[in-house]
């Protein structure tokens, strides 16, 4: 994996009087390289570049226009650290290194080893920006309710309570039948008490964060068209008042769903629903695992009270009217309607993406929604809920215009922040995130970029939706490394690890599906098509990348037990209790406990070490640690050469082989290996993943 100028640097190497050692020349803004590495306003800035020993002439970091001089910190066998001190850092600064070895100059960027100058890829440090600790590496667990277990089957939706999208919604009875080509009006009862009642196994398999997909009160499953933003949803919490009569088998008018009207507006179920929450944060709180929530205020839903498409809330005096059914409704500003003489019943709003089951809010003209949803930002993450953050819904789509969107979530995140300093907001974002990672908007997002797509291609050669195969992706490390090296540069160091590393989600197809390398969904082949031709050790080796990579490794459910789908909405399959892949689990467990012993793997530096035809090979490595990985995607056995010491394994040392996982499961048996020559020689079987560890 050559960088594009490398034959220029070689033949530029022949004319100097010293061979520069291109694989010890290294810096980053981890702790080890950037001191503090998260610094306030007014702090010294100690940053640090590492060389092979006794092995260049000079390091100047370039700030903007300015060339300092970096000094020579410390040595020892193996590598020189030179250093600088940044005095009194109150605005961001953006720096890159120049390092010169005889006639021979190399710049080094968030890239590495360049030819020339390019600013876009600087390293970059805002003072006063800092992301939770505790979101560092930590081990994220996305639950999508319905599907998960079903706790208390007395608040189950019932078959004909409402209708949804002209047909009356089902209540499904066999939990173990899957997905349906339209479900989104098909409900299987998982909810928080159940939740709740697999705390425990949560906590064994060494979840850190429990990730919820929306759980506030709403029609559909998914719940993304929010009905009501200040109560958790009866049917996922507490009915206590039942009263009501279902719908005639005849009738899709929800004005005539009583049952549905009690449950979902009874202040007597919401307050219960909202007391049964504050127990489950409490109980996950009480086993060490924190909660985010599924913020989604791009949009809403027609049944939400604030519009009333529905006439949920219309002949109730304790709601105002809706925007739907008067001209006089207090929440008219909320949305945009293209008729302003069509009332009542004005459905002329704007919907997102055109559905009217999704009307867009319109906060560029609505001083008072802005003031709610900062409201509600604030509400979740304080007493007596104390939530540990939000997960933010198409968060850079939520105004009219990109500066109202940044103007928003500043706003967003001061209100957050100030109610709970050590809330995360992490966002839903594809493409290139920098403009809301500045230190002043969110903190981090899910990263599709820098982690999910580019495993998918190298491991399956299938696009994340199972919509594309690509037969030129499998395996090749080149495509592989310039991809995520390139979204990786987008990110700051505190907005990186704790990225959302997800390998499957609720919008996705499950990964283990994709191993299948199949293109297909529901309504072409099948939901039992999902299930067919899968390969667990590539499913394996995806998890040791995932488990080792920086950032908060996300499972989705069920991924951990062998479940299966195609995209949404075959991917939201229930959890198979009584039924899971117990060696999966097992497995699992085990490469968590991986991830949580190592310090290098929460908060060390990247080193990519070596890659070639369907293999790739990368270290991660700290002052005392250092971790190697090798992920063997191929059909034959491969013998590699991994030069451990640009992680500061010095020669003759012995690095132990923590895990091999391979086409017939896995082992844990810490086989130990000498490194001779400054170099690792390993042995990696077909469709293979390996961790080796050294303490320095």
């Amino acid at each position: 994996m050559q960088d594009n100028k490398a034959l220029d640097l070689l033949n530029q190497i022949y004319n100097s009087t010293t061979i520069l050692n291109f694989g010890a020349l290294f810096s980053d803004v981890t702790p080890m390289f950037v001191n503090p590495a998260e610094p306030k306003k007014g702090d010294d800035v100690t940053i640090r570049f590492r060389t092979a020993r006794s092995n260049v002439d000079r390091v100047v970091l370039i700030m903007e226009d300015i060339c300092i001089p970096m000094k020579l910190q410390e040595s020892n066998d193996v590598f020189d650290y030179y250093y600088t001190v940044i005095k009194n850092v109150h605005e961001p600064i953006k720096y890159h290194f120049e390092v010169f070895s005889g006639r021979l100059s190399v710049i080094y960027n968030r890239l590495g080893i360049l030819r020339d100058v390019n600013r876009d890829y600087d390293f970059k440090i805002v003072p006063g920006f800092k992301t939770p600790d505790w979101a560092k590496g930590a081990v994220m667990y996305q639950i999508f309710v319905d599907r998960f277990c079903n706790g208390d089957k007395s608040n189950d939706v019932l078959t004909g309570e409402y209708s949804y999208v002209g047909q009356q919604v089902q209540r499904v009875d066999n939990w173990d039948q899957l997905p349906s080509e339209m479900d989104v009006r098909n409900f299987y009862g998982g909810d928080l008490q159940g939740v709740i009642n697999k705390l425990d196994y949560l906590k064994s398999l060494g979840v850190d964060v429990i990730y919820f997909n929306p759980i506030f009160v709403s029609p559909s499953n998914h719940k993304y068209d929010i009905q009501d933003y200040d109560y958790i949803d009866p049917h996922f919490g507490k009915i206590v008042n039942d009263g009501g009569d279902l719908l005639p088998e005849w009738s899709n008018d929800n004005s005539q769903a009583t049952r549905y009207i009690n449950r979902v507006t009874n202040r007597e179920n919401l307050e219960a629903s909202n007391e049964l929450f504050i127990h489950l944060v409490e109980e996950a709180h009480r086993r060490g695992i924190r909660v985010i929530l599924d913020g989604v205020f791009n949009h809403c839903g027609s049944f939400n009270k604030w519009l009333d498409k529905e006439h949920i809330y219309d002949k109730n005096p304790s709601y105002k009217k809706g925007a739907y059914v008067s001209a006089d409704s207090p929440y008219r500003s909320f949305f945009k309607f293209s008729d302003e003489n069509a009332w009542p019943d004005n459905g002329s709003y704007n919907g997102w993406w055109g559905h009217d089951t999704l009307p867009k809010l319109n906060y560029e003209e609505s001083k008072k929604l802005h003031d709610y949803i900062i409201r509600i930002g604030r509400k979740w993450v304080s007493p007596p809920y104390n939530c540990d953050g939000w997960r933010l819904d198409v968060a850079a789509d939520l105004g009219y215009t990109e500066e109202y969107n940044h103007r928003f979530w500043r706003d967003f995140r001061k209100a957050v922040k100030d109610a709970n300093p050590e809330a995360i907001i992490l966002a839903e974002h594809y493409g290139d995130p920098k403009a809301w990672l500045q230190g002043d908007q969110w903190d981090t997002i899910m990263n599709y970029g820098a982690f999910m797509e580019p495993i998918t291609w190298f491991l399956t050669g299938v696009e994340k939706h199972s919509d594309e195969f690509r037969g030129d992706l499998i395996g090749n490390a080149d495509a592989f490394r310039g991809s995520i090296r390139n979204y990786m540069s987008y990110f700051m160091y505190n907005s990186l690890y704790v990225a959302m590393n997800e390998l499957s989600n609720h919008d996705h197809s499950r990964f283990l599906t994709r191993t299948n390398h199949r293109v297909g969904r529901i309504h072409t082949l099948g939901a039992e098509a999902a299930n067919e031709n899968l390969n667990f050790s590539l499913m394996r080796a995806a998890v040791v990348f995932q488990m080792t990579w920086p950032g908060a490794p996300t499972i989705y459910y069920g991924d951990e037990a062998g479940v299966c789908g195609w995209t949404d909405p075959d991917s939201r399959r229930t959890y198979p209790w009584g039924h899971e892949n117990k060696e999966m689990i097992k497995f699992h467990k085990d490469i968590i406990r991986i991830h949580k012993k190592y310090k290098a793997i929460l908060t060390g530096s990247l080193k990519f070490l070596h890659g070639e035809n369907r293999l790739i090979a990368y270290g991660r490595f700290n002052e005392t640690e250092a971790i190697a990985v090798v992920i063997n995607n191929d059909f034959v056995e491969k013998r590699v050469r991994l030069h451990v010491r640009q992680l500061g394994v010095r020669n003759g040392r012995t690095m132990r082989r923590i895990m091999l996982t391979g086409e017939d499961g896995y082992v844990m048996n810490d086989e130990p290996t000498s490194v001779h020559n400054n170099v690792l020689q390993v042995v990696m079987p077909k469709m293979s993943a390996a961790i080796y560890v050294c303490k320095i």
